[in-house]
């Protein structure tokens, strides 16, 4: 290798003290023993309400790219807490989550969430604070001593099939030319400005005609 000028000297530090700076994963199964340990924790401190925690909504994707898709979010909105008949200071009491700053963008997210909300109200089973006096809304004495903690997903989110189910060609779509239809569209488009302005002026041409 040549060198020019009065550069200083190539001097690459090769002979660092990598060891010390390696991360291991030795504690590994103790962190799972420990994680173990604190979900059977948790279970038995909020039992006989569900492990999974509060129920949420489902919701769709952000983006173009995933909006096909449903996904559990954060709260339910307001206005799905009216529909369903459940006020939202007691929803929280009741494990439902709530969120305030969402908002309804469609009448089919409404629905499918106040159906969520009844179907969990249906199967909910709420224990009285005092089962010498139980209150309003409070379940049976029957269904509160045969209630067991539920350990999976609560109403966990299914996708809806988006795609239409396959069917014969009927006799009128084979006459139909889409190809055609779609350029004779394209072109209506795209002509419109030029069609309406020939119409006003044959209306005006008319007009000036009577007088």
């Amino acid at each position: 290798m040549v060198l020019k000028h009065n550069n200083q000297l190539p001097n690459q530090h090769f002979r660092k003290d990598w060891q010390r700076r390696v991360k291991t994963w030795f504690d590994q199964p103790g962190r799972k023993k420990s994680r173990r340990i604190a979900r059977v924790q948790k279970a038995a401190r909020i039992a006989p309400r569900p492990v999974d925690g509060l129920l949420r909504p489902a919701v769709r994707c952000p983006t173009q790219r995933y909006n096909m898709r449903l996904r559990v979010g954060r709260g339910f909105t307001l206005d799905e807490l009216k529909e369903a008949g459940i006020h939202r200071k007691v929803a929280r009491t009741i494990g439902i989550a709530v969120d305030h700053r969402r908002r309804n963008k469609s009448q089919e997210s409404l629905e499918l969430n106040v159906q969520r909300l009844k179907a969990y109200k249906a199967k909910l089973i709420v224990f009285p604070r005092n089962p010498a006096k139980p209150k309003k809304g409070d379940s049976e004495a029957a269904e509160v001593a045969t209630a067991v903690q539920y350990s999976g997903a609560i109403l966990p989110v299914e996708q809806v099939a988006a795609a239409p189910e396959a069917r014969a060609i009927t006799a009128d779509e084979k006459k139909v030319n889409a190809y055609q239809k779609l350029r004779y569209a394209r072109s209506a488009a795209r002509t419109l400005g030029a069609r309406e302005k020939r119409a006003r002026d044959k209306a005006e041409e008319e007009a000036n005609k009577k007088k």
